[in-house]
């Protein structure tokens, strides 16, 4: 599913230049669960970011779901994002004006699927989220777990062959961080792909695997023995 290549990532020349990735290489099958921990400043988001096209390296190579991301210009970036990647971020980045259903459906407004239809899936995966009942309410009127949901949902949307999540529990209670976590663990059993960015233990500790990162290199990649 993915194979990254010797991933560096500079921001900045000179003297004040920043080495967020050096030389980082991994591969992710599909269905496998991720984790990728470490202190900030690691180089743990800059990576998330380019395997979720979401940004690009300096040099190296990435390939996602066999396709050459590093060859890839701006708009089929843009592309392979909303073909193949659904996206869960710790403050949610649900559009306040819009119900849970609409926010859910939101990335469809960039294909041709006809909007009844795309209101129709976001309800039934709000229904699989467990928030059928509140997929008229709007954001400020749910809670963080709530929210969280509906992003997983809107996630869920473009039938992603890998779904990234940034702090999913970030914002999150304890009770509800567990909630959460049984949810993307059900969606992985389900078949997804599932990679995660976090700093808490008790989190990654439902990943299939852990990579720890530290000064933009992989210090450690094993199973997770919890």
């Amino acid at each position: 599913m993915i194979a990254a290549s010797a991933l560096c990532k500079f921001f900045g020349s000179g003297d004040t230049q920043v080495k967020a990735l050096r030389d980082v290489s991994l591969t992710i099958a599909e269905n496998e669960f991720v984790a990728i921990m470490g202190s900030s400043g690691s180089g743990k988001s800059t990576l998330m970011n380019i395997l979720g096209c979401l940004d690009t390296p300096s040099s190296g190579h990435y390939k996602l779901a066999g396709a050459s991301v590093s060859e890839l210009d701006d708009e089929q970036l843009s592309a392979m994002r909303n073909q193949h990647i659904g996206f869960i971020f710790q403050s949610f980045h649900l559009l306040p004006r819009l119900s849970a259903a609409e926010n859910v459906a939101l990335p469809l407004r960039y294909t041709d699927t006809p909007t009844d239809e795309a209101l129709q899936r976001a309800e039934r995966l709000l229904q699989q989220v467990g928030l059928g009942h509140r997929m008229h309410h709007k954001p400020a009127e749910m809670s963080g777990g709530q929210r969280q949901r509906v992003a997983i949902a809107r996630a869920l949307i473009n039938n992603p062959k890998v779904i990234f999540a940034d702090e999913p529990t970030g914002n999150l209670d304890s009770k509800t961080s567990v909630e959460i976590m049984q949810l993307l663990t059900e969606l992985h059993r389900n078949g997804n792909t599932v990679v995660m960015v976090t700093h808490e233990d008790d989190i990654a500790a439902y990943a299939q695997r852990v990579i720890k990162m530290r000064d933009g290199q992989i210090l450690e990649d094993s199973a997770c023995s919890v």
